[in-house]
C-alpha cells in the first residue's frame, strides 16, 4: 500500500519541490517544465491547468495527452531501485519523472535528459 500513498500526493505539492531542487543547481523552472512536458505531452497550459486543479499523481498521468515513446530509455537508480525494473506502470512514470529532474539538477546537457542523443 506504500505505492497507493505515492499516488495520492498531490502534484502540486511536489512540483514546487522539482523547481527547488533544479533551481538550487543553477537550472529553471522552464527546464523543470520542459522536462515534464517532454514526459507527458502535456503543453504549458495543460501543466498549469493539472497544478491548479491539484490533481494526485495518478490523475496528473492519466490525464497525460502522451508519455513520450522514448521515456523507456530512462535508465538509472533513484531511490536505490532501477527505474527500468520498476514493475506497477503509475509508479514507474512518477519515478521517470523524477529520474529526469535528477538529471537536469546535475548538470546534464538537456538533449541528453530529453533522449535526443
Amino acid at each position: 500500500m506504500k505505492n497507493e500513498r505515492v499516488f495520492k500526493m498531490k502534484f502540486s505539492s511536489v512540483y514546487p519541490l522539482y523547481v527547488q531542487k533544479a533551481e538550487r543547481k543553477g537550472r529553471t523552472k522552464e527546464e523543470v517544465d520542459t522536462v515534464i512536458q517532454w514526459l507527458t505531452g502535456y503543453d504549458e497550459q495543460g501543466l498549469q491547468a493539472q497544478i491548479d486543479k491539484e490533481v494526485d499523481f495518478e490523475t496528473f498521468f492519466a490525464e497525460a495527452p502522451q508519455i513520450n515513446p522514448n521515456a523507456s530509455k530512462i535508465t538509472g537508480v533513484i531511490c536505490g531501485v532501477r527505474v527500468e525494473e520498476i514493475e506497477d506502470p503509475l509508479m514507474q512514470k512518477i519515478r521517470w519523472l523524477d529520474k529526469l529532474v535528477d538529471e537536469l539538477a546535475k548538470g546534464k546537457p538537456m538533449e541528453k535528459v530529453l533522449r535526443n542523443v
